[in-house]
Protein backbone atom coordinates (compact mmCIF):
# COMPACT_ATOMS: atom_id res chain seq x y z
CA UNK A 1 0.00 0.00 0.00
CA UNK A 2 1.19 3.71 -0.91
CA UNK A 3 0.71 6.89 0.58
CA UNK A 4 1.30 10.15 -1.12
CA UNK A 5 0.83 12.64 2.26
CA UNK A 6 0.69 11.30 6.00
CA UNK A 7 -0.53 14.17 8.18
CA UNK A 8 1.19 12.95 11.80
CA UNK A 9 1.49 13.80 15.73
CA UNK A 10 -2.18 14.83 16.07
CA UNK A 11 -2.67 15.55 19.75
CA UNK A 12 -5.97 14.41 18.98
CA UNK A 13 -7.19 12.33 15.84
CA UNK A 14 -10.95 12.54 15.96
CA UNK A 15 -11.73 9.79 13.54
CA UNK A 16 -15.53 10.13 14.07
CA UNK A 17 -15.87 6.60 12.79
CA UNK A 18 -18.87 5.38 11.65
CA UNK A 19 -18.82 1.17 11.16
CA UNK A 20 -20.82 1.84 8.11
CA UNK A 21 -23.80 3.91 10.30
CA UNK A 22 -25.24 6.89 11.21
CA UNK A 23 -24.18 7.63 14.80
CA UNK A 24 -27.13 7.20 17.30
CA UNK A 25 -27.67 7.25 21.27
CA UNK A 26 -24.39 6.23 23.25
CA UNK A 27 -22.57 6.63 20.27
CA UNK A 28 -23.13 10.28 19.32
CA UNK A 29 -20.78 10.34 22.48
CA UNK A 30 -17.43 8.80 21.19
CA UNK A 31 -16.29 10.29 18.40
CA UNK A 32 -12.97 7.73 18.02
CA UNK A 33 -10.00 9.61 19.23
CA UNK A 34 -6.49 8.09 18.43
CA UNK A 35 -4.10 10.26 20.55
CA UNK A 36 -1.24 10.75 18.90
CA UNK A 37 -2.19 9.56 15.77
CA UNK A 38 -1.54 9.85 12.19
CA UNK A 39 -3.84 9.36 8.81
CA UNK A 40 -1.85 8.25 5.63
CA UNK A 41 -3.27 9.23 2.24
CA UNK A 42 -3.02 8.12 -1.46
CA UNK A 43 -4.80 9.89 -3.93
CA UNK A 44 -8.06 11.53 -2.62
CA UNK A 45 -8.69 8.51 -0.36
CA UNK A 46 -7.36 7.62 3.77
CA UNK A 47 -5.34 4.15 3.60
CA UNK A 48 -4.59 3.81 6.97
CA UNK A 49 -5.39 5.50 10.18
CA UNK A 50 -3.19 4.73 13.53
CA UNK A 51 -0.55 5.77 15.92
CA UNK A 52 2.08 8.31 14.41
CA UNK A 53 5.21 5.90 15.21
CA UNK A 54 3.46 3.13 13.17
CA UNK A 55 2.31 4.83 10.18
CA UNK A 56 5.71 6.99 9.76
CA UNK A 57 7.33 3.71 9.75
CA UNK A 58 4.41 2.09 7.21
CA UNK A 59 4.86 5.14 4.64
CA UNK A 60 8.42 6.43 4.67
CA UNK A 61 7.99 7.58 1.19
CA UNK A 62 5.03 10.45 1.73
CA UNK A 63 5.12 13.73 2.44
CA UNK A 64 4.46 14.45 6.08
CA UNK A 65 2.50 17.31 7.83
CA UNK A 66 3.06 17.55 11.45
CA UNK A 67 0.11 18.64 12.94
CA UNK A 68 2.38 19.54 15.89
CA UNK A 69 -0.42 18.14 18.79
CA UNK A 70 -2.93 19.88 17.18
CA UNK A 71 -6.57 18.28 16.84
CA UNK A 72 -7.03 17.20 13.46
CA UNK A 73 -10.40 16.00 12.34
CA UNK A 74 -12.97 15.36 9.52
CA UNK A 75 -14.12 18.15 7.71
CA UNK A 76 -17.42 19.76 8.61
CA UNK A 77 -20.67 18.45 6.18
CA UNK A 78 -23.29 21.20 6.00
CA UNK A 79 -26.08 18.96 5.43
CA UNK A 80 -28.64 22.44 4.54
CA UNK A 81 -27.72 25.60 3.25
CA UNK A 82 -29.86 28.17 0.76
CA UNK A 83 -26.87 29.91 -0.52
CA UNK A 84 -27.74 30.76 -3.91
CA UNK A 85 -29.59 34.13 -3.57
CA UNK A 86 -29.13 37.86 -4.61
CA UNK A 87 -29.39 40.69 -2.41
CA UNK A 88 -29.96 41.00 1.41
CA UNK A 89 -32.27 40.97 4.09
CA UNK A 90 -30.42 43.83 6.36
CA UNK A 91 -33.63 45.88 6.75
CA UNK A 92 -35.72 43.05 7.75
CA UNK A 93 -33.22 42.26 10.12
CA UNK A 94 -33.95 45.88 12.22
CA UNK A 95 -37.69 44.36 11.86
CA UNK A 96 -36.91 41.49 13.24
CA UNK A 97 -35.38 43.39 15.79
CA UNK A 98 -38.15 45.20 16.46
CA UNK A 99 -40.93 42.47 17.49
CA UNK A 100 -41.67 41.35 13.62
CA UNK A 101 -41.86 37.45 13.14
CA UNK A 102 -41.59 35.35 10.35
CA UNK A 103 -44.79 34.70 9.05
CA UNK A 104 -45.95 38.45 9.45
CA UNK A 105 -42.50 39.07 7.68
CA UNK A 106 -43.57 36.62 4.72
CA UNK A 107 -47.12 37.79 4.52
CA UNK A 108 -46.25 41.46 3.70
CA UNK A 109 -44.06 40.11 0.88
CA UNK A 110 -40.80 40.25 2.51
CA UNK A 111 -39.27 37.38 3.81
CA UNK A 112 -38.62 34.86 0.61
CA UNK A 113 -40.49 37.16 -1.45
CA UNK A 114 -38.48 40.00 -1.30
CA UNK A 115 -34.63 37.55 -2.08
CA UNK A 116 -36.94 36.18 -4.84
CA UNK A 117 -37.62 39.21 -6.61
CA UNK A 118 -33.75 40.22 -6.54
CA UNK A 119 -32.91 36.32 -7.72
CA UNK A 120 -34.74 36.56 -10.59
CA UNK A 121 -33.79 39.87 -11.67
CA UNK A 122 -30.11 38.41 -11.13
CA UNK A 123 -28.17 36.91 -13.85
CA UNK A 124 -26.32 33.43 -13.67
CA UNK A 125 -23.24 35.08 -13.60
CA UNK A 126 -23.62 37.76 -10.59
CA UNK A 127 -25.35 34.80 -8.36
CA UNK A 128 -21.90 32.51 -9.03
CA UNK A 129 -20.03 34.90 -7.92
CA UNK A 130 -22.10 35.99 -4.64
CA UNK A 131 -22.20 32.32 -3.61
CA UNK A 132 -18.14 31.58 -4.31
CA UNK A 133 -17.89 34.35 -1.68
CA UNK A 134 -20.66 32.71 0.82
CA UNK A 135 -18.21 29.26 0.12
CA UNK A 136 -15.24 31.09 0.74
CA UNK A 137 -16.08 31.78 3.97
CA UNK A 138 -17.59 28.36 4.85
CA UNK A 139 -14.18 26.53 3.64
CA UNK A 140 -12.15 29.10 5.85
CA UNK A 141 -14.50 27.60 8.51
CA UNK A 142 -13.82 24.30 7.87
CA UNK A 143 -16.61 22.57 5.53
CA UNK A 144 -15.73 20.70 3.56
CA UNK A 145 -19.25 18.95 2.04
CA UNK A 146 -22.41 21.64 1.57
CA UNK A 147 -25.70 20.66 0.33
CA UNK A 148 -27.21 24.19 -1.47
CA UNK A 149 -30.95 24.26 -2.19
CA UNK A 150 -32.97 26.06 -5.05
CA UNK A 151 -35.58 27.72 -4.23
CA UNK A 152 -35.80 31.57 -4.66
CA UNK A 153 -36.86 31.76 -8.39
CA UNK A 154 -40.34 29.84 -8.00
CA UNK A 155 -40.79 29.72 -11.58
CA UNK A 156 -39.21 27.07 -14.11
CA UNK A 157 -36.26 29.56 -15.39
CA UNK A 158 -35.01 31.16 -12.65
CA UNK A 159 -35.29 27.49 -10.75
CA UNK A 160 -33.07 26.05 -13.22
CA UNK A 161 -30.74 29.12 -13.17
CA UNK A 162 -30.09 28.64 -9.55
CA UNK A 163 -29.55 24.50 -10.15
CA UNK A 164 -26.67 26.06 -13.08
CA UNK A 165 -25.04 28.24 -10.51
CA UNK A 166 -24.91 25.35 -8.47
CA UNK A 167 -23.26 23.34 -10.73
CA UNK A 168 -20.69 26.61 -11.85
CA UNK A 169 -19.82 26.70 -8.15
CA UNK A 170 -19.21 23.40 -7.62
CA UNK A 171 -16.49 23.34 -10.39
CA UNK A 172 -15.03 26.07 -9.34
CA UNK A 173 -13.83 25.94 -5.66
CA UNK A 174 -13.36 22.98 -3.29
CA UNK A 175 -15.93 22.31 -1.30
CA UNK A 176 -17.74 19.13 -2.49
CA UNK A 177 -21.70 20.09 -3.27
CA UNK A 178 -25.13 18.30 -3.07
CA UNK A 179 -27.62 19.83 -4.97
CA UNK A 180 -31.39 19.91 -3.75
CA UNK A 181 -34.55 21.55 -5.71
CA UNK A 182 -36.66 23.21 -3.88
CA UNK A 183 -39.08 25.06 -5.88
CA UNK A 184 -41.57 24.23 -3.08
CA UNK A 185 -40.41 26.81 -0.82
CA UNK A 186 -43.36 29.13 -0.94
CA UNK A 187 -46.24 30.25 -3.09
CA UNK A 188 -44.95 32.75 -5.61
CA UNK A 189 -47.38 36.07 -6.00
CA UNK A 190 -47.89 35.39 -9.10
CA UNK A 191 -49.96 32.01 -7.54
CA UNK A 192 -50.56 34.11 -4.44
CA UNK A 193 -54.58 33.23 -5.04
CA UNK A 194 -54.03 29.81 -6.83
CA UNK A 195 -51.60 27.51 -4.31
CA UNK A 196 -52.61 24.15 -6.04
CA UNK A 197 -52.21 25.81 -9.52
CA UNK A 198 -48.11 26.11 -8.44
CA UNK A 199 -48.34 22.82 -6.79
CA UNK A 200 -49.56 21.60 -10.57
CA UNK A 201 -46.43 23.97 -12.14
CA UNK A 202 -43.78 22.21 -9.58
CA UNK A 203 -45.42 18.18 -10.23
CA UNK A 204 -46.21 18.77 -14.01
CA UNK A 205 -43.27 20.89 -15.20
CA UNK A 206 -40.66 21.91 -12.86
CA UNK A 207 -39.28 18.53 -11.38
CA UNK A 208 -38.66 16.87 -14.74
CA UNK A 209 -37.19 20.26 -15.90
CA UNK A 210 -34.67 20.00 -12.91
CA UNK A 211 -34.53 15.92 -13.31
CA UNK A 212 -33.16 16.19 -16.82
CA UNK A 213 -30.77 19.40 -15.58
CA UNK A 214 -29.36 16.81 -13.37
CA UNK A 215 -28.89 14.52 -15.81
CA UNK A 216 -26.93 15.99 -17.97
CA UNK A 217 -24.78 17.89 -15.37
CA UNK A 218 -21.25 16.97 -13.37
CA UNK A 219 -23.26 15.41 -10.83
CA UNK A 220 -25.23 12.67 -12.32
CA UNK A 221 -24.17 9.63 -11.17
CA UNK A 222 -21.87 11.20 -8.41
CA UNK A 223 -23.80 12.67 -5.49
CA UNK A 224 -27.89 12.67 -4.88
CA UNK A 225 -30.18 14.65 -6.30
CA UNK A 226 -32.65 16.13 -3.77
CA UNK A 227 -36.16 17.56 -3.98
CA UNK A 228 -37.57 19.56 -0.48
CA UNK A 229 -40.67 20.76 0.05
CA UNK A 230 -41.36 23.41 3.00
CA UNK A 231 -44.20 22.16 5.01
CA UNK A 232 -45.37 25.09 7.05
CA UNK A 233 -48.21 26.94 7.80
CA UNK A 234 -47.76 29.65 4.96
CA UNK A 235 -46.25 27.87 2.65
CA UNK A 236 -47.21 24.56 1.63
CA UNK A 237 -49.86 22.10 3.24
CA UNK A 238 -48.95 18.69 3.85
CA UNK A 239 -51.40 17.49 1.51
CA UNK A 240 -49.66 19.73 -1.06
CA UNK A 241 -46.10 18.88 0.38
CA UNK A 242 -46.92 14.97 0.01
CA UNK A 243 -47.65 15.40 -3.73
CA UNK A 244 -44.68 17.22 -4.61
CA UNK A 245 -42.44 14.72 -2.91
CA UNK A 246 -44.47 11.41 -4.15
CA UNK A 247 -44.34 12.58 -7.76
CA UNK A 248 -40.25 13.83 -7.04
CA UNK A 249 -39.85 9.80 -5.74
CA UNK A 250 -41.62 8.94 -9.23
CA UNK A 251 -38.92 10.87 -11.02
CA UNK A 252 -35.85 9.76 -9.29
CA UNK A 253 -35.34 11.92 -6.80
CA UNK A 254 -34.45 11.15 -2.78
CA UNK A 255 -36.28 13.17 -0.76
CA UNK A 256 -36.11 15.44 2.12
CA UNK A 257 -38.45 18.06 3.61
CA UNK A 258 -38.80 21.42 5.83
CA UNK A 259 -40.81 20.50 8.77
CA UNK A 260 -42.31 21.53 12.45
CA UNK A 261 -40.43 24.85 12.16
CA UNK A 262 -43.16 27.17 13.77
CA UNK A 263 -46.19 24.87 13.44
CA UNK A 264 -46.96 21.01 13.37
CA UNK A 265 -48.76 19.79 10.29
CA UNK A 266 -47.94 16.15 10.61
CA UNK A 267 -45.13 16.10 8.21
CA UNK A 268 -42.53 14.38 9.93
CA UNK A 269 -44.13 11.23 10.47
CA UNK A 270 -45.41 11.46 6.61
CA UNK A 271 -41.94 12.53 5.73
CA UNK A 272 -40.66 9.45 7.74
CA UNK A 273 -43.35 6.94 6.13
CA UNK A 274 -41.97 7.80 2.61
CA UNK A 275 -38.22 6.85 3.60
CA UNK A 276 -37.25 11.13 3.35
CA UNK A 277 -33.33 10.93 3.46
CA UNK A 278 -33.69 13.75 6.04
CA UNK A 279 -36.02 15.96 7.89
CA UNK A 280 -34.75 19.73 8.67
CA UNK A 281 -36.12 22.20 11.52
CA UNK A 282 -38.42 19.62 14.26
CA UNK A 283 -39.01 22.51 16.32
CA UNK A 284 -42.41 21.84 16.92
CA UNK A 285 -41.80 17.72 16.48
CA UNK A 286 -44.49 15.78 18.39
CA UNK A 287 -43.13 12.46 20.86
CA UNK A 288 -44.85 10.19 18.70
CA UNK A 289 -43.08 11.42 16.25
CA UNK A 290 -39.52 11.44 17.44
CA UNK A 291 -39.99 7.92 18.10
CA UNK A 292 -41.22 7.02 14.73
CA UNK A 293 -37.93 9.17 13.69
CA UNK A 294 -35.62 7.07 16.10
CA UNK A 295 -36.84 3.45 14.55
CA UNK A 296 -35.77 4.84 10.66
CA UNK A 297 -32.95 5.44 8.66
CA UNK A 298 -34.45 8.85 8.23
CA UNK A 299 -32.29 11.66 9.65
CA UNK A 300 -33.01 14.35 11.64
CA UNK A 301 -31.61 17.94 10.51
CA UNK A 302 -31.58 20.65 13.27
CA UNK A 303 -31.38 24.00 12.29
CA UNK A 304 -29.97 25.92 15.47
CA UNK A 305 -28.51 29.34 13.78
CA UNK A 306 -32.12 30.02 13.06
CA UNK A 307 -33.11 30.30 16.47
CA UNK A 308 -30.42 32.24 17.13
CA UNK A 309 -30.45 34.55 14.68
CA UNK A 310 -34.70 35.09 15.41
CA UNK A 311 -34.00 35.62 18.89
CA UNK A 312 -35.82 32.51 19.75
CA UNK A 313 -35.92 30.88 23.11
CA UNK A 314 -37.42 28.00 21.79
CA UNK A 315 -35.19 25.42 19.99
CA UNK A 316 -35.88 22.33 18.58
CA UNK A 317 -34.58 19.56 21.30
CA UNK A 318 -32.53 17.88 19.71
CA UNK A 319 -31.51 16.36 23.41
CA UNK A 320 -34.94 14.79 23.30
CA UNK A 321 -34.32 13.10 19.85
CA UNK A 322 -30.52 12.19 20.39
CA UNK A 323 -32.25 10.33 23.80
CA UNK A 324 -34.73 8.54 21.94
CA UNK A 325 -32.17 6.53 19.50
CA UNK A 326 -32.64 9.00 16.59
CA UNK A 327 -29.54 10.03 14.48
CA UNK A 328 -29.03 13.56 14.19
CA UNK A 329 -27.00 16.49 12.42
CA UNK A 330 -26.44 19.74 12.63
CA UNK A 331 -26.28 22.46 9.89
CA UNK A 332 -25.90 25.98 9.18
CA UNK A 333 -29.27 26.60 7.12
CA UNK A 334 -27.01 29.25 5.82
CA UNK A 335 -29.29 31.79 3.85
CA UNK A 336 -29.90 35.67 3.42
CA UNK A 337 -33.22 35.72 6.19
CA UNK A 338 -33.15 33.32 8.96
CA UNK A 339 -29.57 32.18 9.62
CA UNK A 340 -26.66 34.56 7.75
CA UNK A 341 -24.00 31.79 9.21
CA UNK A 342 -21.41 30.23 7.65
CA UNK A 343 -19.68 28.73 10.12
CA UNK A 344 -20.53 25.14 11.41
CA UNK A 345 -18.54 25.33 14.98
CA UNK A 346 -20.69 28.22 15.61
CA UNK A 347 -23.97 26.11 14.69
CA UNK A 348 -22.20 23.49 17.03
CA UNK A 349 -21.33 26.36 20.10
CA UNK A 350 -25.26 27.43 20.13
CA UNK A 351 -26.64 23.71 19.85
CA UNK A 352 -24.43 22.79 23.06
CA UNK A 353 -25.96 25.64 25.04
CA UNK A 354 -29.74 25.82 24.04
CA UNK A 355 -30.05 22.43 23.22
CA UNK A 356 -28.10 20.53 25.68
CA UNK A 357 -25.87 19.09 23.23
CA UNK A 358 -21.91 17.57 24.12
CA UNK A 359 -19.38 18.70 22.52
CA UNK A 360 -18.86 15.09 21.16
CA UNK A 361 -22.22 15.16 19.71
CA UNK A 362 -21.81 18.64 18.08
CA UNK A 363 -18.84 17.06 16.48
CA UNK A 364 -20.72 13.87 15.25
CA UNK A 365 -23.68 15.42 14.21
CA UNK A 366 -21.42 17.81 12.11
CA UNK A 367 -19.59 15.46 10.27
CA UNK A 368 -20.62 11.93 9.96
CA UNK A 369 -24.21 12.44 10.50
CA UNK A 370 -24.11 15.15 8.45
CA UNK A 371 -22.91 13.52 5.59
CA UNK A 372 -25.50 10.62 6.14
CA UNK A 373 -28.39 13.61 5.72
CA UNK A 374 -27.09 14.07 2.18
CA UNK A 375 -26.19 10.36 0.94
CA UNK A 376 -23.31 10.43 1.53
CA UNK A 377 -21.83 8.37 4.67
CA UNK A 378 -20.23 5.93 2.70
CA UNK A 379 -17.87 8.50 1.49
CA UNK A 380 -17.20 11.15 3.89
CA UNK A 381 -17.83 12.95 7.40
CA UNK A 382 -15.37 10.39 8.96
CA UNK A 383 -11.76 9.25 9.33
CA UNK A 384 -11.80 5.82 8.02
CA UNK A 385 -9.88 3.95 5.58
CA UNK A 386 -11.38 3.98 2.25
CA UNK A 387 -12.91 7.15 2.35
CA UNK A 388 -12.34 10.47 0.85
CA UNK A 389 -9.16 12.44 2.84
CA UNK A 390 -11.74 15.43 3.88
CA UNK A 391 -9.49 16.80 6.70
CA UNK A 392 -8.94 19.60 8.79
CA UNK A 393 -6.92 20.86 11.76
CA UNK A 394 -7.87 22.96 14.37
CA UNK A 395 -5.17 24.87 16.31
CA UNK A 396 -6.24 23.12 19.68
CA UNK A 397 -5.28 20.32 22.02
CA UNK A 398 -8.80 19.54 22.72
CA UNK A 399 -11.75 19.12 20.23
CA UNK A 400 -14.39 20.57 22.50
CA UNK A 401 -12.90 23.88 22.18
CA UNK A 402 -14.60 24.26 18.62
CA UNK A 403 -17.59 23.92 20.69
CA UNK A 404 -16.61 25.73 23.33
CA UNK A 405 -15.11 29.24 21.72
CA UNK A 406 -17.64 31.05 19.43
CA UNK A 407 -16.58 33.92 17.06
CA UNK A 408 -13.82 33.15 15.80
CA UNK A 409 -12.20 29.92 13.81
CA UNK A 410 -9.93 27.32 14.70
CA UNK A 411 -9.41 25.95 11.59
CA UNK A 412 -5.53 26.52 10.52
CA UNK A 413 -5.52 23.84 7.27
CA UNK A 414 -8.55 22.17 5.28
CA UNK A 415 -7.72 19.28 3.11
CA UNK A 416 -10.55 18.40 0.86
CA UNK A 417 -9.61 14.69 -1.11
CA UNK A 418 -6.41 14.40 -0.23
CA UNK A 419 -5.54 17.95 -1.18
CA UNK A 420 -4.18 20.93 0.73
CA UNK A 421 -7.30 23.88 -0.25
CA UNK A 422 -6.83 26.61 2.65
CA UNK A 423 -3.61 27.27 5.10
CA UNK A 424 -4.09 29.96 7.33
Amino acid sequence: MKADLVIANAGQMVTCRSNGKAARGAAMRDVGIIEDGAVAVHGDKIVEVGRTAAIISKYQDADVIDAAGKVVCPGFVDAHTHIVFAGDRLGEFELKIGGADYLEILKNGGGILSTVARTREASRSELSEQTLRRLEKMLAAGTTTAEIKSGYGLNTETELKMLAVIEDVADRQPIGIVPTFLAAHTIPPEFKNDPDGYVDLICDEMLSAAWEWYRRSSFFGKVPFFADVFCEKGAFSLEQSRRVLIAAKEIGFAVKAHVDEFTNLGGSGEMIKMNAVSIDHLDAISDDEVAQLAGSETVAVATPAVNFNLGSSHFADARKIIDAGAALALSTDYNPGSAPCPSMTMAMAIACRYQKLLPSEAFNASTINGAFAVGLGDRIGSIETAKQADIIILDTHDYREAAYEFGGSLVTEVFKAGRSVFRK
